[in-house]
């Protein structure tokens, strides 16, 4: 996404920044002398308007005043978070639970099979391969051999057609910055080919086992090792032959006139054409351009390549599905914001002889297509925020089946077209894992589990879900799925935990999540997630509905959830935490100043906070379809009313408490910065943490060798998830109870 212990973390010598704590007899008492960080002159002007930036010295992280200021925060954090009644008990618990296998839905390549497995306690999952899916597997890749301590991990992979080669990304410390090797599958030998600079990149293999299509940025830029803030423009596509040094690398595709631009290339199925998406930002939408490769010879040896630009705008979204010869299938949501299948003849391009072949759902999102068996296609739809599989024919579209699922989702889904089988993994918040295989030469096409993934110590048959339908300020009605121990009473008296995100078209589905069950099963505690606007729960209108000037809506609809959970029974203020990470945790920071009142505690991780300056750090650029610019006037008046860091208020005679904060960043954090959560609470304990009236705690974490949140390690991952919910227990109340009573 944009979204992620006893933790190692970052202390440095000769702090100039004062900080302390007072105590009485117990942190739930005490009251934070917090750290007094200078404040400068700095102001900006924005369209007319002075906006003072006083902690903007925050933004250089190498700066010995920045990590003064990080050590003065973590030596306030750390001791407090250890300090917490159920911390340890719950780090001990999610160790055992977190401690069994976890399967990938498999996948076939060339002769072989692949998955990804954990045994349990590992720091990264293992790639493994096998001839038959009853073989017995051999490692393929094993990351965490890579480094101690578990920080190198597997970013994007990619076989060769024939499954004779394997290309994967390696990045290191939680950064985007990946780096590519290579391997020959067979006896898995190491190829000394390398490439650099990577980062959002593709890796599309031409047929001919030659090389790869990938993307890479300018080395003049800078250093590029996660904790620089430099803005990441001028991504060119490049292809790679395997053996050859990447200086003598085809560049195949820039944008000099367009500097924010970024692109994938992938092969088409019969490996004759190279489709080129080119996106501006985060919008789903994309030109569309291509290449016959029969028409340079078969092979790329030199470039630009002569591109055929189908579709040279932003006006909608086309993600390639298949095609047979010149005749392509594309899922898009032009003029179908629910999202639909086409057909376009690349000889007969024009717009008007494309043809609907499977035209949008009155109500459900079509998420994801892909095809199976030559002649069948599988379609998943969304349908009230849950997973709908079916098999349609390649031919006309029509439904040849409608597979069985429960309420939850479908995390993969693996089948080729030219394949007769297919496997595809289901999940649920009660449901760690089934994998069904299915054989799609069989005439009834029923499934069969295939391996079912089992967490010893929990029993799902005490938990329910259900899901329900809100109304938020505007009347419209938001859905949220509440999770809980079967029978509790709705007396108002249980913690509950509400999470969202409401950004970028993303949908958030139901999984599962071993802290969440913990939370329920130890800490008496009931979760909920909103799935509020701005996702793409409901398509691009939902969409669109939370984004640039109706960003508003999300909050008005995440706070709208708490009121209903308050409403209904399940909690209240004092006891009720929100949480969020990315442009989730812009939306706890936005909430919290907005409705103080209604939260006793929250949490965000990797947070957007200052949305003034965001696009001028890292990717920041990117996330202007969704948010605006504060460049232009009229954008800048969305982002100054909710701008988490210019929105922190002074309650006055109220003396409003803040919610318990306790904000997550990492130092490798190249996709969010980590200044966004400095500055943020620096201005918070300025506002807030020097009232006697505050007693709950303002807190930031700054954790080392830690990025936005992929990749983090098993180890990093149980110590923060034990510092988060020991923290939510601390400041709502909760005790934590044996799991056998």
């Amino acid at each position: 996404m944009l979204g992620l212990g006893n933790r190692t973390l970052a202390y440095y010598s000769g702090s100039a920044i004062p900080f302390s704590f007072h105590t009485s007899g117990d942190f739930g008492m005490s009251t934070f002398a917090y750290p007094k960080p200078r404040k400068d002159t700095t102001v900006d002007n924005y369209h007319g308007t002075k906006i003072p930036d006083p902690y903007s010295w925050m933004e250089d992280p190498d700066s010995a005043e920045t990590k003064d200021f990080v050590d003065a925060q973590n030596k306030i954090s750390v001791p407090y978070l250890k300090s917490c009644q159920a911390r340890d008990k719950f780090h001990a618990r999610m160790t055992e639970l977190f401690n069994y296998p976890k399967y990938s839905c498999p996948f076939k390549k060339g002769n072989r099979y692949f998955f990804f497995m954990n045994s349990g306690l590992q720091n990264q999952s293992i790639l493994y391969c096998q001839d038959k899916l009853s073989s017995e597997p051999e490692v393929f890749l094993d990351p965490n051999k890579l480094s101690d301590d578990g920080t190198m991990a597997l970013r994007g992979r990619s076989f060769s057609e024939d499954g004779k080669y394997f290309a994967y990304g390696l990045s290191e410390s939680g950064s985007d910055w990946v780096t590519i090797k290579f391997k020959e599958v067979n006896g898995c030998v190491d190829l000394p080919d390398t490439l650099e600079r990577v980062k959002f990149s593709c890796m599309g293999w031409t047929h001919d086992n030659r090389g790869i299509f990938y993307n890479r940025y300018p080395d003049d830029t800078g250093k590029a090792d996660g904790t620089e803030t430099t803005s990441n423009v001028n991504q060119k596509l490049y292809y790679h032959v395997l053996g050859t040094p990447q200086s003598e690398d085809v560049l195949c595709a820039e944008f000099p006139d367009n500097p924010k631009w970024m692109s994938g290339a992938e092969v088409s199925d019969d490996g004759r054409y190279v489709l080129l998406s080119v996106s501006e930002g985060c919008d789903p939408v994309n030109r569309l351009w291509y290449v016959d490769l029969q028409t340079i010879g078969g092979k790329v040896e030199k470039g630009p390549l002569p591109w055929v630009k189908l579709i040279d705008n932003f006006d909608a979204e086309y993600g390639y599905v298949t095609n047979e010869g010149s005749l392509f299938t594309f899922k898009t949501n032009l003029n179908a914001p629910r999202y639909k299948l086409i057909n376009i003849d690349f000889s007969s391009p024009d717009m008007s002889e494309w043809k609907d072949l499977i035209p949008e759902h009155e109500k459900d999102v079509l998420e994801y297509v892909n095809c199976v068996h030559n002649d069948k296609l599988i379609v998943e739809y969304l349908s009230d925020v849950k997973s709908v599989m079916q098999l349609r024919a390649l031919k006309d579209g029509s439904c040849v089946k409608t597979f069985p699922l429960q309420v939850g989702s479908l995390e993969g889904i693996s089948g080729r077209k030219n394949l007769s089988e297919m496997l595809y993994k289901f999940t649920s918040f009660l449901t760690p894992g089934t994998i069904y295989h299915c054989d799609l030469t069989n005439e009834n096409l029923d499934s069969t589990v295939f391996r079912e993934i089992k967490v010893p110590g929990f029993d799902a048959s005490l938990f329910e879900t259900n899901q329900v339908f809100y109304a938020s300020k505007d009347g419209t009605k938001i859905p949220m799925f509440i999770v809980q121990k079967k029978g509790i009473k709705l007396d108002g008296g249980h913690p509950v935990l509400l999470y969202g995100y409401g950004g970028f078209n993303i949908s958030i589905t139901p999984s599962y999540s071993v802290s969440r069950v913990i939370f329920m099963q130890n800490l008496g505690g009931v979760f909920a997630l909103a799935n509020i606007r701005g996702g793409g729960e409901y398509g691009e209108t939902w969409h669109k509905a939370g984004m640039l000037g109706n960003k508003q809506n999300c909050f008005d609809d995440f706070q709208a959830a708490a009121q209903y959970l308050i409403d209904s029974g399940y909690t209240k203020p004092e006891k009720l935490t929100i949480q969020g990470g990315s442009n989730g945790g812009l939306l706890v920071g936005a909430c919290i100043n907005q409705r103080p009142d209604l939260f006793g505690c929250a949490v965000a991780q990797v947070g957007v906070m200052d949305m003034l300056k965001f696009h001028k750090y890292t990717i920041g650029h990117a996330w202007t379809t969704d948010f605006g610019c504060s460049d232009l006037p009229d954008q800048y008046q969305w982002l100054i009313r909710y701008s988490p860091l210019h929105n922190v208020r002074d309650y006055g005679k109220n003396r409003q408490q803040y919610p318990a904060l306790l904000l997550l960043t990492g130092d490798h954090d190249d996709r969010v910065v980590p200044h966004h959560s400095l500055k943020f609470i620096a201005v918070v304990q300025e506002v807030h943490g020097t009232r006697e009236s505050q007693t709950k705690p303002l807190l930031i974490l700054v954790d080392t060798k830690s990025g936005h949140g992929a990749g983090k390690p098993t180890s990093k991952v149980i110590n923060e998830v034990a510092d988060i919910y020991g923290f939510i227990a601390e400041n709502t109340g909760a005790t934590w109870v044996s799991h056998e009573k």
